[in-house]
């Protein structure tokens, strides 16, 4: 069955982060660049990730609650074709629900994962071939 771990890899190596894109107010955009000017923070992404960690850790205990609530799995949860056909094998569909990463093997086919995945919630990043995305895109929640 499919792994519940931060430890093991894909065979591929996963990113550590993912890329967004945000727009500032000239004000607020004004204020970051003062506080890096004045040394407070080493460039803008600097404070922008500090002032992201903040909020989480600011709001901590309902993340925790939501997370039991959602029955999310925390971290990255990575399939491979060998876990979707143990999934298929044992008459099981999934219902993925992660917080973090969810990968795909490259071995994972959308026919496959089409006959094994039920639905899937991302709450952060999903990384699977195009085809399988596209397979897969009236479940993706």
């Amino acid at each position: 069955m499919p792994s519940n771990t931060t430890t093991r890899l894909p065979a591929t190596k996963t990113p550590e982060s993912e890329k967004i894109t945000i727009n500032v107010g000239f004000v607020d955009l004004g204020h970051i660049d003062l506080l890096v000017a004045e040394s407070f923070y080493a460039n803008r992404t600097d404070f922008i990730r500090t002032a992201i960690r903040n909020q989480l850790a600011t709001h901590a205990d309902a993340l925790k609650q939501a997370v039991a609530r959602k029955l999310l799995v925390l971290g990255l949860q990575h399939f491979s074709a060998a876990d979707l056909e143990a999934a298929r094998a044992a008459g099981q569909k999934l219902q993925i629900r992660v917080l973090g990463l969810a990968s795909f093997s490259a071995d994972v086919t959308p026919e496959l994962a089409l006959a094994t995945i039920e639905s899937i919630t991302v709450l952060g990043a999903l990384q699977a071939s195009s085809a399988v995305k596209t397979a897969l895109a009236g479940r993706i929640h």
